[in-house]
């Protein structure tokens, strides 16, 4: 028996509705580490694979953002424990992606474990933030609360592959919102991965859904896509977000301006508020009889 083994490469494919199919186009691209050394064959997604996405996350919806804020925050939780169980994986990945030093690597895979985390602290808290009851001139009560905005797409960061994917897919689905990103081009293959962490993690399919390849060729038909409530154009490039906003204004998406970020900040709450409506309802006191009792 020879004591040559050959290496068992990993086939990366697209995280869309729970499930991992291959680009319905056939295409890969060549992923390599930033001194050129080829690393792996990732999937082109097409037109074709990111309306699938958008189907698969506007049927995620519902359920999801019915769940209980605290549900939305166990689970958030869950992938946290899953990436810390393959924090050796990610570590290499993100290596090879960007270039970093095992020990800086894995600094940048715990942030991103404490994301999750931070996230899942405030599925239930952001509501106390943003929504509340407001004084109003008669027997009412006027209460304002968010609402989750609906289907989002991502053009995720370029440079920060990991700790930025999460950073900009956690607060969205915190508030209740689905996602379709779209990965950083030149280093998806971290993206790609965590698409098996959300699989395992109680996650409901279609909730997030990760697409490789050029945002250039993807954008602008997710930025027109009717059904696509808002977009984040984190990762975009000057010419193609001005792209992506003009095509967005077509059905009145909400749109987030790409600007300097540095991930490894406190990550506040801007991200969960960009994506939320506020919801105000008036309600009678109750007011009983001339004397202007109520209850």
């Amino acid at each position: 028996m020879s004591d040559v083994r050959l290496s068992v490469l990993k086939t990366y494919k697209l995280y869309v509705g729970g499930k991992f199919p291959r680009s319905e186009s056939g295409r890969v691209y060549d992923v390599t580490d930033p001194k050129g050394k080829w690393l792996a064959n990732a999937p082109l997604s097409s037109r074709k694979d990111a309306r699938d996405a958008v189907v698969a996350a506007r049927k995620a919806f519902g359920g999801w953002s019915g769940a209980t804020a605290y549900n939305r925050g166990q689970i958030l939780y869950r992938v946290a424990e899953m990436l810390e169980g393959r924090k050796s994986q990610f570590v290499h990945e993100v290596a090879h992606a960007e270039g970093l030093s095992k020990s800086k690597a894995a600094e940048v895979v715990e942030a991103a474990v404490d994301r999750w985390v931070w996230y899942a602290g405030w599925t239930d808290k952001i509501g106390q933030i943003v929504g509340g009851a407001n004084p109003v001139a008669g027997p009412f009560f006027n209460l304002s609360t968010p609402e989750p905005t609906g289907v989002v797409a991502v053009v995720a960061p370029q440079e920060s592959s990991f700790l930025g994917l999460v950073s900009v897919i956690a607060p969205v689905i915190a508030t209740g919102n689905t996602v379709v990103v779209i990965a950083s081009e030149k280093a998806p293959l971290p993206a790609l991965s965590l698409g098996e962490v959300l699989a395992t993690s109680d996650l409901p399919g279609g909730v997030v859904n990760i697409l490789s390849g050029r945002a250039a060729e993807m954008g602008p038909h997710l930025a027109a896509h009717q059904d696509v409530n808002a977009i984040d154009l984190t990762g975009a490039d000057a010419d193609l977000a001005r792209e992506l906003e003009i095509a967005a204004a077509d059905n009145l998406k909400r749109v987030l301006r790409p600007r300097a970020v540095d991930f490894t900040e406190s990550p506040g709450t801007d991200r969960m508020t960009a994506f939320l409506e506020t919801k105000t309802v008036w309600h009678p006191t109750g007011s009983l009889g001339a004397s202007g009792s109520a209850y």
